[in-house]
């Protein structure tokens, strides 16, 4: 293995990718997009440490810049008291163009924009995956749960016989 090889191997190793798992399930992600996030330094340590969440999440455009809402990074335990608030509001770095997509599409009924990964980049910055996405109805969510169950019967039936 050269050099690189193993320095992306541990990289993998030790930097956590935080995952939004309900966003498939609740709406269909329709194109993705990658921007910065600002943090604090307790908040990179906590993310670092994989101690985050991104379930009920969401981002908005206030004030000519990129909101995330609801992004829950806990508190560093090894922190002092000028330690973060876990559910404050961060901003997000996008470039002009992509937010004047963002709000274009934004305007239109049905569309958001949800946040489905935080990771570090390969220069240590961490990045959040934005989606913009379009709601399910609870009809599309039952057919996909029977969709997995189908498969999940099968894979057990197929187990049985090998």
């Amino acid at each position: 293995m050269s050099k690189k090889d193993k320095k992306t191997d541990n990289q993998q190793k030790f930097n956590p990718v935080i995952r939004n798992k309900k966003a498939g399930f609740n709406y269909i992600l329709l194109d993705k997009f990658e921007a910065g996030i600002i943090l604090e330094g307790t908040e990179v340590k906590s993310l670092r440490m994989g101690r985050a969440t991104l379930d009920d999440s969401y981002c908005r455009i206030k004030d000519g810049q990129l909101q995330m809402i609801g992004c829950n990074i806990s508190v560093y335990e090894y922190g002092n008291i000028c330690n973060h608030e876990p559910l404050r509001v961060r901003q997000l770095l996008v470039h002009k163009q992509e937010l004047l997509k963002f709000e274009i599409k934004l305007n239109q009924k049905g569309f958001t924009l949800v946040p489905t990964k935080i990771y570090f980049s390969s220069r240590g910055y961490a990045k959040v995956e934005i989606a913009l996405a379009q709601g399910k109805t609870l009809a599309d969510k039952r057919s996909k749960m029977k969709e997995q169950q189908v498969k999940m019967d099968i894979k057990r039936a197929m187990s049985k016989y090998r």
